[in-house]
């Protein structure tokens, strides 16, 4: 007879980042990766249940939860594991446009996920628009980076969509994304072609950051790193605006409509600045738009964006997890003129670009997820208290994906808010345009579309500029 296996050799500890995040958890800020894919067709359920378990369920880190022995968190295959409790589906109610949609998912993303299972949930939202259909995932943060997320996220999508016409079943196909994380990893050989292919821009993005991270790493205690360390610690906290304040647990959300990648470009190339300074600029004129509309003033205002900073390579995403470090980027809310503005945004960005940040906060959160909570606490706001919103920008697949055999007309995303912010701003480029997600406090910010439509006229302005 086979001994029974030794409960602690299925356990895995916890990265101290990783821990750091789970702890971040609060009623108020939930620290989940929130997301959205949306199909203009119905998709099948139980083909899409097929895949999930041919795909994602092939991915340990998902049939596990988290369990403390001797007060430590250790990763363990879930017992209970069923996979109804993580993917569920919905009917929108009438009419089923964005309004509903919008409703829905602000009511979703306040809701926890629960901690005796497995941190994930996938809901499928059918009846959009008539016969379209959205699937809203939610990750928490302690299972991933935005990056390896994402990764996660496109091993469930095909380049091509079935053509055997079957609804009920899942073939055996796999994704290359998926060998990235099995138990044993087939190699990254593949999953690299395909990510060249269908995400060049994002490779290089992840390639560079993650060389930098390598050569600065032998600096973390050197002087690189003692004066970005003293720069955070010593950095003044922003200024009190409407966008910052004591949080509540209702959420709002909203999106922008989509921009051609090419038309972001032509400003770019007219204005000297790159695609992210244009985006981020036409975001810094529509916060600044509306500090206007509550009736505050922008004048002279500057405050900063706690940016995610990618800090690993694609061979090193098998254990999943975080990797990936800050910077605090001052967005000039009290420029006026948008071109002007933009020059600045680009000048701050450009400073940023070989600083140590990214490590030394890294660094800072490893050492806080073996620290007490309330020094863990403590530090968070602290530093929260230093930037008034997070924004992140990810170069997403140029070509279009398919799941369950259907095309993915969009794919958009809303970031968590770290170090009790109440405002998110995620920007992602898929099929040759780009769109902006933005999730906010509701009782900070109770109309985020006021926000994205402010983004919108900042962007037709630099246009406007670059055209002359």
């Amino acid at each position: 007879m086979k001994a029974p296996e030794d409960p602690d050799t299925l356990r895995e500890p916890l990265s101290p980042v990783d821990h750091a995040w789970l702890r971040m958890d609060e009623p108020s800020n939930l620290m989940i990766i929130n997301g959205v894919l949306v199909m203009d067709e119905p998709v099948s359920f139980d083909r899409l249940k097929a895949m999930f378990r041919r795909r994602l369920l092939s991915i340990r880190r998902f049939r596990q939860h988290i369990i403390h022995v001797d007060g430590d968190p250790f990763w363990e295959e879930d017992p209970e594991f069923d996979l109804d409790h993580h993917l569920l589906r919905m009917e929108l109610p009438r009419p089923g446009d964005d309004n509903v949609l919008r409703e829905i998912i602000s009511s979703l993303m306040s809701e926890p996920l629960d901690l005796k299972r497995p941190l994930w949930s996938f809901c499928l939202l059918e009846g959009y628009k008539g016969q379209g259909c959205v699937l809203m995932g939610r990750l928490h943060h302690c299972i991933g980076d935005g990056m390896a997320l994402l990764l996660v996220l496109l091993s469930l999508t095909d380049l091509e969509p079935d053509g055997s016409g079957r609804t009920d079943t899942y073939d055996e196909r796999d994704s290359p994304f998926t060998d990235l994380f099995r138990e044993a990893p087939q190699g990254t050989v593949a999953a690299r072609q395909l990510a060249e292919r269908i995400m060049p821009d994002g490779m290089r993005l992840m390639q560079q950051s993650a060389e930098a991270f390598r050569s600065m790493g032998t600096l973390v205690t050197g002087v690189a790193s003692t004066a970005a360390f003293s720069r955070l610690v010593l950095r003044l906290p922003d200024p009190s605006t409407v966008l910052k304040g004591p949080l509540g647990v209702p959420k709002r959300v909203a999106w922008s409509e989509p921009i051609t990648i090419d038309d972001v470009k032509e400003v770019g190339r007219a204005l000297n600045a790159t695609l992210n300074d244009v985006l981020l600029s036409a975001m810094t004129g529509g916060l600044r738009r509306y500090l206007g509309h509550r009736g505050e003033r922008a004048n002279g205002v500057t405050f900063r964006a706690a940016m995610p900073v990618n800090l690993r390579s694609l061979d090193d995403m098998a254990d999943l997890g975080n990797q990936f470090g800050l910077i605090f980027l001052s967005l000039p809310i009290g420029i006026e003129d948008p071109v002007e503005r933009l020059q600045a945004l680009h000048e701050n960005a450009q400073a940023l670009k070989r600083s140590a940040e990214p490590v030394v906060v890294f660094a800072i959160l490893k050492l806080l997820g073996m620290s007490p909570l309330a020094l863990q606490k403590m530090a968070v706001t602290i530093f929260g208290s230093k930037a008034t919103a997070v924004m992140t920008n990810v170069p997403g697949p140029r070509e279009v994906l398919h799941l369950a055999g259907k095309p993915i007309r969009e794919i958009f995303f809303w970031v968590p808010q770290s170090g009790h912010l109440g405002l998110g701003i995620s920007i992602f480029s898929y099929a040759g345009h780009v769109r902006m997600g933005l999730a906010s406090d509701a009782g900070l910010v109770p109309d985020p579309e006021v926000i994205v439509r402010g983004f919108h006229e900042e962007f037709e302005e630099l246009q406007e500029r670059a055209r002359r």
